[in-house]
């Protein structure tokens, strides 16, 4: 198992590709799959994982943002995107779709998409939910567009992974989910954390490929 507080197996050498594994957590759940993508993408050799989160979007009443997270992954910038050879991109849902913070992170990258710095990478989605039909295969959907629309190549999580077949919880073709109760009570599950580890797996090495 990963420990609770992993970020990265170390330092990135020179000859080291990253990928970034972004995300938005509320209550911890998209934050533990990540965690589990990032093993996955260090378990190839030539392959590190850069962790970078999102600030919650606030209202006028509870102003701004912190500029610096209080703990875990810091927040993304345009850079982390355009430095990386790929991305694995996570959210819980909201009523189906993306959350707002994920989406006005992505509403900001106008100026990657007009120089093409994203076409051509691969990416792949993840996400959490409270209820076990409360939207998951619409909310990886929903995150698929923007990386489309920057030319991204999307990269899917294949039958071929026995877990898929054989999960209770969650999962699916179009990227790893999590099934996590209604106050956030229900652990990540084996079958969930293999997922999430071959997703991370399967994405560092086709990004090797399409690097070269």
């Amino acid at each position: 198992m990963i420990p609770a507080d992993y970020t990265s197996h170390g330092p990135c050498g020179p000859a080291m590709k990253e990928i970034l594994v972004l995300y938005y957590s509320l209550h911890g759940a998209v934050r533990d799959l990540a965690r589990h993508v990032a093993h996955g993408v260090e378990s190839v050799p030539g392959c590190a994982a850069r962790l970078r989160t999102v600030p919650k979007v606030a209202s006028e009443i509870e102003g701004p943002a912190k500029p610096v997270p209080d703990e875990g992954a810091p927040y993304a910038s345009l850079e982390d995107l355009e430095q990386c050879v790929g991305l694995a991109l996570g959210s819980p849902t909201r009523f189906g779709n993306m959350a707002a913070a994920m989406k006005y992170f992505w509403d900001g990258t106008s100026s990657l998409w007009l120089k093409g710095a994203l076409i051509g990478k691969p990416a792949c989605v993840f996400t959490s939910t409270a209820s076990l039909h409360g939207g998951q295969e619409t909310t990886l959907i929903s995150m698929m567009l923007p990386l489309l629309h920057h030319g991204m190549v999307i990269v899917g999580l294949p039958y071929s992974e026995p877990e898929l077949t054989a999960t209770r919880s969650g999962g699916t073709p179009y990227g790893v989910s999590h099934f996590a109760g209604a106050q956030g009570e229900q652990p990540i599950t084996e079958e969930e954390r293999r997922l999430a580890y071959a997703q991370g797996r399967r994405l560092a090495e086709i990004a090797l490929k399409l690097a070269a």
